[in-house]
This record gives structure tokens, sequence and C-alpha cells, in this order.
């Protein structure tokens, strides 16, 4: 019986090539390192972004400006033509969106937003959910479905006075 610990193809696994192994074995001398030079010496190349001594691209740039992109809040999405295979006149919340397995991973933490893409009809009530699209919100009002407000959470900065950092 074959199986895929025993499965063998012809050509499969070749003899490592052992260079620098004397004259007689064809890669003796340079060992396919040709003559000299810095890559022909042990440990010899070059950093990522050397460019000869020349000052790299990288240093030669300007640094300007200032990207939000790490503060950006990253959702995880769903949308309603799904949510109507799997769900019938039930509660929606992350809960019920775990066990069904609709958010898995980072998902399982990060806010949910809904989407009104599919077509829906039946009566979901939304909770624990932090966005809806215009559409989907609509969709879901069409078909008597109710959504419940979830409160946006506003991080909270504490200012100090001069007097009190120390």
């Amino acid at each position: 019986m074959m199986t895929l610990n025993n499965l063998n193809s012809p050509g499969a696994t070749r003899k490592r090539k052992r260079i620098g192994r004397g004259q007689g074995s064809g890669q003796g001398t340079q060992a396919g390192k040709g003559h000299k030079g810095q890559k022909a010496r042990s440990g010899g190349s070059t950093a990522v972004g050397f460019e000869g001594g020349q000052m790299p691209i990288y240093r030669r740039l300007p640094k300007r400006g200032f990207s939000n992109a790490v503060f950006k809040t990253h959702y995880a999405v769903i949308n309603l033509g799904i949510l109507q295979e799997h769900f019938d006149g039930t509660e929606v919340n992350r809960e019920t969106l775990i066990a069904a397995g609709f958010l898995s991973g980072k998902d399982k933490s990060n806010p949910i937003k809904i989407l009104g893409k599919g077509e829906f009809t039946k009566k979901l009530n939304f909770s624990d959910v932090e966005k809806f699209s215009k559409t989907a919100r609509e969709l879901i009002e069409k078909a008597g479905g109710t959504i419940t407000e979830v409160p946006k959470k506003r991080p909270v900065i504490k200012f100090q006075k001069k007097a009190d950092r120390k």
C-alpha cells in the first residue's frame, strides 16, 4: 500500500554538491566563488541597503510627515447576506458570532461592523455591534429587526500639571 511516508519519485532527491573538496571533485580551487574579491571571502556579504560606500537612499531621502496608520481602528467585517443563512430570528452579538465561527483570531477582540451586502429578510436583534453601514441599517429596519447602540469608547487622556510631574 502506498502512503505519503513511503512515496518515492525518481529524481525527487539529489545528492548534495560537495564543494571545496580538492581538484579531482571538479569543485575545488575557488569552490564556485570565482576569483578573489569580497564575495569570495568568508563572511563576505554586504548589509541590506549598502551601496558601495555611497550614502544609501534611505539616508539621502528626507523623513517628513506623520502617519496615523498606527492608530487606525480595524473592524471585523460581516455581511448581512451571510447572517441571513446562519441565524434564525435570534440575537446577534459577539458571543453568537464567535460560536457560529464568523469571528476568529484577532477579530474576536476587534470591533464589529455589519455591511449590507446580500439579501436580508430575517428579523434579527443586533447588540454588542459597534458599527453598521447605511444600507445594512436600512435593511435591518426594513426586515423588522432591532439595533441596540453600543456607546463609543473614547480614550481617556490625563493631563498632569508641571508641579505634579517628578
